[in-house]
């Protein structure tokens, strides 16, 4: 991404004077300052659309109740789809449409309003319905997560340490983590929302999509007819990859050909190797950890591929089989497991005593823990994007955002702001109760039920003060920038330093530091599209509340379920080799509880650990965007220096693991295709449907995924041949050091 330019904002006229004010200044006073904003949002309003109507509850309800299920329910399959916005928006339009056109619009009493006349139908379905069902069904989404992050704490205690946790912990730690932010997000909400120079480009996507779904359409082959022919298209397909015929998620043609060479299939294989000519026939391994490939801008897509490139095909299989860095040749070349110094897995239960702390004797008895090449790159290249984005954000955009905050100030409201002011504003009472009550739930969690969440109460001071302080700077930077530093590694590596030995107690104050900036910036983004789309702010604050307790609730409940109805899930060891329910993000969640918390940073990346070297990379990620932003000073008229984003491109992989290089390849080709091929060549049919497809595909396979599991899953009616066994990359776990013997690998 290059720098965006700042344009140059002609003063507003001074209304308040006894000048006469031209027309040419009027237009000017009702235009937006960013040019953006002005092409995508339009200056009008129509404050008598109905938004409160049962059309809305009815869709939003169900929206969220569904979207919260379904994405939970991927969420430990080894491709988890996620479900997004895009294919409420589309999925819940010609149901709008056809609640108006069935429901009764008789109009009635309902006590408590007074003499006012209600309707079930008061009128078309509108934009304003619409946006609102949107945001009610995104709630709950961990900021394009799916689902509320705190349950991976809950997967890890069930399914991994093996170690109960109550019902209603796990509720509350859900609720609070997802709802804390949203107290300080709602008093920052004139520093972000109302400025115009606080544009969130991200939600003029939404913008977009929402007045091209309510444009009139009259063509032969409407969206809506489009829409339902690819959902039963997808849905009919994913018979096969989902239940016929699994091993079309990895065509690893490579380790079919070379059977018997661990170097082959290491090269080969889509789900543990580098993916070399790996293809899939499954939408889920496309879109389930990068989503969409279809709703990614195509520059955004070659960021990616460049990074990726980088680190999966140079820098990765130089480390491994160039220099054998730590002795990565006694260990599977992508894993995200835990490993002994003779390259067997980690025995992690060993070394956990009764009181769910580190049993150091035990530790000492089995040695350090190893990680595999790539495990230990993603985190040196984790900590490079961290310190990279601040420089990069810093130089390229500092000025930028500076300049654009005292704007802010200084300016007067922009149009979209005097439009929003017809409508109440939200009590700030309403922000400092939430806040006052999560927070006092929060302590009382901490104090009550210490024994299963581990934090002690300054734990949860401290996570929540470090996200409150990150909020506005964070915000600023995603509101110009549209780059969202997070602070999940940061978190856990404080914690693991000043509070060691204690899993529980890490991650959970992870998720309070991280996930309520996440969520608080979230919450701001959203209340951003509600002021484009002129969504009355206590109903946008009603809907997003409701939305993530329901959704939050759905969460936990059919996490229960499934951890507690499914042998042996998330055990990939003891699994069949068909078996979806692998949980490789709740994994990499383990690992990383067991990294900073169990055992702690000091022995890992400190100077008792394997991988002290890989703090360097703070220093690289660091000074990397300034020598960019020098040469870019240096030599002005090269336009494609201050195109090298390197937060992007050091953190192409962010995603991997539990994403391996599989769904990589698939997005990016499917990406390339849809957003260069069909944009460039056939822009009016990527205009009308491209989003449609995306979000049809999603459904298609979501839906047939429920199906499978219900009609086949639940009995365990499974088929048993060639093409239900897997990838058949069996030796691409396998290590390559001369006498390492591993069960099931050759011996050299």
């Amino acid at each position: 991404m290059g720098t965006l330019e700042l344009e140059t904002q002609t003063p507003y006229p001074n209304t308040t004077s006894n000048k006469t004010i031209t027309n040419e200044e009027e237009e000017e006073e009702d235009e937006s300052p960013i040019e953006e904003v002005r092409l995508t949002v339009t200056n009008t309003d129509d404050p008598t659309l109905p938004v409160w109507t049962f059309r809305m509850w009815f869709l939003g309800l169900l929206s969220c109740g569904l979207l919260s299920f379904l994405n939970q329910f991927f969420a430990y399959r080894t491709e988890p789809l996620v479900i997004t916005q895009i294919t409420v928006q589309v999925a819940t339009l010609p149901i709008g449409h056809f609640l108006a056109a069935v429901l009764p619009v008789r109009k009635f009493r309902v006590p408590g309003f007074g003499s006012k006349l209600l309707s079930l139908n008061p009128g078309p379905f509108n934009m304003k319905e619409h946006v609102l069902i949107s945001i009610f069904a995104n709630a709950g989404s961990a900021f394009g997560n799916g689902s509320a992050y705190a349950v991976g704490i809950v997967t890890i205690v069930k399914a991994f340490y093996g170690r109960n946790i109550s019902f209603l912990a796990g509720w509350l730690l859900i609720i609070t983590t997802q709802v804390l932010g949203y107290g300080w997000a709602g008093l920052l909400r004139k520093y972000v929302i109302e400025p115009a120079h606080m544009w969130w480009p991200s939600t003029l996507v939404q913008v977009s999509l929402f007045r091209a779904l309510h444009e009139k359409d009259e063509r032969r082959m409407s969206r809506a007819k489009f829409f339902l022919i690819a959902l039963i298209c997808s849905f009919s397909w994913y018979l096969a990859p989902g239940y016929l015929f699994p091993t079309l998620t990895s065509i690893s043609w490579i380790c079919w050909t070379f059977s018997k060479s661990v170097t082959a299939q290491q090269l080969g294989s889509g789900l543990r190797g580098l993916g070399i000519g790996a293809l899939t026939l499954d939408w889920t391994a496309v879109a389930s950890f990068l989503f969409s490939p279809l709703i990614c801008p195509f520059f955004a897509i070659m960021n990616v591929f460049a990074g990726y490139a980088l680190i999966i095909y140079i820098v990765l299989p130089t480390a491994y089989w160039g220099f054998d860095l730590y002795g990565a040749s006694k260990f599977p070349i992508f894993s995200s497991h835990l490993f002994t110094s003779q390259g067997h897995k980690y025995n992690i239960t060993a070394i956990v005593n009764d009181k769910f702390e580190l049993d150091l004797e035990k530790y000492n008895d089995q040695g350090r823990i190893h990680l595999s090449m790539f495990f230990a790159l993603t985190y040196g290249f984790g900590f490079a994007t961290i310190a990279a984005t601040l420089t990069h954000v810093g130089c390229f955009y500092g000025r930028e955002i500076y300049t654009r905050f005292r704007a802010s100030y200084k300016e007067k409201d922009d149009v979209h702001t005097r439009l929003m002011r017809r409508y109440k504003d939200i009590p700030s009472w309403w922000f400092y109760l939430l806040l006052a009550v999560t927070l006092s739930a929060s302590l009382i969690m901490c104090i009550v039920l210490k024994d299963q969440v581990q934090m002690p109460w300054w734990g949860l001071v401290f996570a929540s003060l470090i996200a409150f302080l990150f909020t506005l700077p964070i915000s600023i930077i995603t509101a110009t920038t549209n780059q969202t530093p997070g602070l999940n590694i940061i978190t856990e590596y404080v914690m693991g330093i000043i509070y060691p030995g204690r899993p529980i107690a890490n991650v959970c104050f992870k998720t309070y530091g991280y996930m309520s900036m996440a969520q608080a910036v979230s919450f701001l983004s959203d209340f951003k599209l509600g002021h484009y789309m002129k969504i009355p702010p206590r109903s946008m604050f009603i809907v997003q509340f409701l939305g993530t307790i329901i959704a939050g609730t759905v969460n936990i409940s059919v996490a229960w379920w499934l951890l507690t109805s499914i042998t042996n899930i998330c055990q990939d060891d003891l699994l069949p080799p068909d078996s979806p329910w692998t949980c490789p993000g709740d994994r990499v969640f383990f690992d990383a509880s067991v990294i900073w918390g169990l055992v702690g940073p000091k022995r890992i990346f400190g100077s008792q650990g394997n991988y002290s070297s890989m703090n360097w990379f703070f220093l690289g990620g660091a000074i990397g965007p300034v020598l960019v932003w020098i040469l870019h000073k240096a030599f002005p008229k090269k336009s494609w220096i201050p195109l090298i984003n390197l937060p992007v491109l050091l953190g192409a992989t962010g995603a991997m693991p539990p994403a391996t290089p599989l769904n990589y390849n698939a997005w990016i080709i499917i990406g390339t295709i849809f957003n260069f091929f069909v944009f460039r060549y056939r822009k009016s049919w990527w205009q009308r449907y491209n989003y449609i497809l995306s979000a049809a595909l999603d459904a298609g396979v979501a839906f047939m995924a429920v199906v499978l599991y219900f009609t086949l899953g639940m009995e365990n009616r499974g088929l048993d041949w060639w093409g239900t066994s897997g990838e058949h990359c069996k030796l691409a776990t396998c290590p390559t050091a001369r006498g390492v013997q591993v069960d099931g690998c050759p011996v050299r």
